[in-house]
């Protein structure tokens, strides 16, 4: 008998070497929240001031999770469900609900794959068809909507999204999107159907692409007109905005979600590993590499949006030159950019109420700069209008949208993990299925599910997912993975794990961290968070046509319904967590009296996992 569960646990899947490993776990960690948060966060919060609250979770809250994760998966080579059911029964409810969330977050992060799909297959278009209106329906002009925004923001909210005016309005599936949706989940279908056999060839690509169009990227934006005055809006620190909580507040939430820790999937990943492996060195590494792409990607980011601001605020000063050119009836070359502010100082001490009457425009380049967009909105519009002005717009449309989707779906890959890892713990599936159909299967319920992302009103239920499913239940799942490693299994105990698989103990900053500095940081985190959360009703951005202010959104609170459907969202992933340890406590105080209570007081019956250790003295 111990010698077949031996054999078992040696035939458990490996990695082929240890670059697929790291380029995996980097791939995981390295998603679209670098490439749009991370910049977004930097231009609302002081440019360069905002690295320095950032830089302080990285250290203190980041780090010392990712390595934990990585260290008990290793050392006691399962998934999430194993790995806290085996610390303690109690606990098997922390990977449940680190099963559930990665489901909901798989759902609408293949979402915005699809749409990336979408614009991917357009890219080949010439003209790109975000870049100019289409006709109205009686072919006497452009169409009216298209006119009123842009030609950019009319692709994406009525060509792609076909969006509704509000959340209630649910609207018809798209079939186009869902066309995209099924071939983005086939897209990881395949990638999946052998594990993490067929995982490791595939984040040779998903993983190195990135960096390479990221380069590519930079390369060309470094020689963009106005380039310069993107990264020195980056780089200019407003030291004033980090007396503001919020700022402090978003620092360690973007870390600690930039990381992907909690989801599960990194504690699966490093389960494939030896069990001597110097899993703190690999912390570090992905870590500082996660970092380090999210402001490597912000250069390339900034001296695009540095570009977009300088053809903006030329356009302004162009269409003030036509109105000075006609009024005074100067000749078409006597006025040009480059003079145009002498000129306008010499009209307004010569001609005040002349100029005046025209109603120039005030064109400021900071203004255009200080316009920011963050999530789909940085993606999907920002930087499409600014590859349009780019020579080959075709080429960059393409190379960025690739690269979007090589970020996303190597972040699919951890996210999926996270879902069959514990389907297997629980042992939901006979064991005569194939993983294969497990997995088509599991691909097949997301795909049906996430058909509500492809309605009229997709994108709203997007946005709620993402504000909600990645946020309040991560933070709490967080929080009882560090404590379940430092006060259930013992910092001694996991120091000796750690001495066994590295050959060295954990420093005093680690033990730190995680007894005392991290969960103190999870906490006050959770509870700012709620603080705010709690202060106002949520409200939502929504597009319609009809409002008296369009282009601009209209923001809407969220009917109670949807509310409602928050709260569950939020409270749904983590219910696990209580129930299965009331159910634990329940079963051990039923079985206490009888014999096999008395024998096995933890009641392990259900969940039923072994570690390594426990396998090898099996008789």
């Amino acid at each position: 008998m111990g010698k077949t569960k031996d054999s078992e646990v040696e035939e458990r899947a490996k990695w082929d070497n240890k670059l697929q490993y790291l380029l995996t776990c980097i791939g995981f960690a390295v998603g679209l929240g670098n490439i749009w948060r991370f910049p977004y966060l930097c231009q609302i919060y002081g440019g360069g001031a905002f690295l320095i609250p950032y830089l302080i979770a990285l250290v203190f809250e980041g780090l010392p999770l990712l390595y934990l994760e990585l260290a008990i998966g290793q050392r006691l080579r399962m998934g999430s469900i194993g790995v806290w059911n085996s610390i303690s029964p109690m606990l098997g409810g922390i990977g449940i609900a680190s099963m559930i969330v990665s489901f909901l977050v798989g759902i609408f992060y293949n979402t915005i794959l699809a749409w990336v799909l979408w614009y991917f297959f357009h890219s080949f278009q010439n003209p790109l068809p975000w870049s100019q209106c289409p006709v109205n329906a009686n072919l006497t002009g452009y169409n009216e909507e298209c006119v009123k925004s842009t030609p950019a923001n009319y692709f994406w909210y009525r060509e792609t999204l076909n969006i509704t005016p509000d959340i209630e309005t649910s609207g018809s599936l798209q079939w186009w999107l869902v066309i995209c949706l099924a071939s983005a989940w086939c897209v990881v279908y395949i990638c999946f159907i052998r594990g993490i056999k067929s995982i490791g060839k595939a984040v040779y690509v998903t993983t190195t692409f990135p960096y390479l169009v990221l380069t590519i990227f930079l390369i060309r934006a470094l020689t963009l007109p106005g380039s310069i005055d993107g990264l020195v809006y980056l780089f200019t620190p407003d030291w004033e905005i980090l007396k503001n909580p919020q700022v402090w507040l978003d620092a360690a939430t973007q870390i600690f979600f930039s990381l992907s820790v909690a989801f599960g999937g990194l504690i699966a990943f490093s389960s494939y590993n030896e069990e001597r492996n110097n899993c703190e060195r690999d912390a570090v590494v992905v870590g500082v590499i996660n970092s380090a792409t999210s402001l490597y990607a912000s250069i390339s980011i900034f001296a695009i949006m540095g570009f977009k601001a300088t053809n903006g605020f030329n356009s302004c000063r162009n269409e003030n030159i036509m109105s000075l050119t006609n009024h005074f009836e100067f000749s078409e070359q006597n006025i040009t950019l480059e003079n145009y502010n002498d000129w306008f100082e010499y009209l307004n001490r010569t001609s005040p109420d002349d100029l005046a009457s025209l109603n120039l425009k005030h064109c400021d380049l900071q203004t255009f700069l200080d316009q920011s967009a963050s999530g789909t909105g940085l993606a999907f519009i920002v930087i499409t209008e600014a590859v349009i002005e780019m020579p080959g717009s075709q080429i960059w449309a393409i190379l960025f949208f690739v690269m979007l989707f090589s970020l996303g779906l190597s972040s699919m890959f951890g996210t999926i993990e996270g879902v069959l890892m514990p389907i297997n713990d629980l042992k939901l599936v006979p064991k005569w299925i194939p993983s294969e159909v497990v997995t088509a299967i599991i691909c097949l319920i997301a795909f049906l599910t996430a058909l509500i992302f492809t309605l009229g009103s997709g994108n709203y239920w997007v946005e709620v997912f993402n504000g909600y499913v990645g946020s309040v239940p991560l933070l709490i799942i967080a929080f009882f993975e560090i404590t379940a490693v430092a006060y259930g299994r013992g910092m001694k105990t996991f120091s000796e794990d750690i001495y066994f698989m590295t050959g060295k103990r954990p420093s005093i900053f680690w033990k730190a961290c995680w007894m005392v500095i991290s969960p103190l940081m999870l906490l006050v985190v959770f509870v700012a968070y709620v603080a705010i959360q709690a202060q106002t009703h949520p409200s939502y951005p929504s597009w319609d046509p009809d409002y008296e202010l369009f282009p601009q959104t209209k923001m809407l609170k969220y009917p109670d319904w949807v509310f409602a459907i928050i709260i569950l969202l939020c409270v749904l992933p983590v219910i696990s967590i209580p129930v299965v340890a009331l159910y634990k406590l329940i079963c051990c105080s039923i079985k206490k009296s009888s014999a096999r209570g008395e024998l096995n007081p933890y009641c392990n019956d259900s969940f039923e996992v072994e570690t390594r250790e426990q396998k090898s003295q099996t008789p």
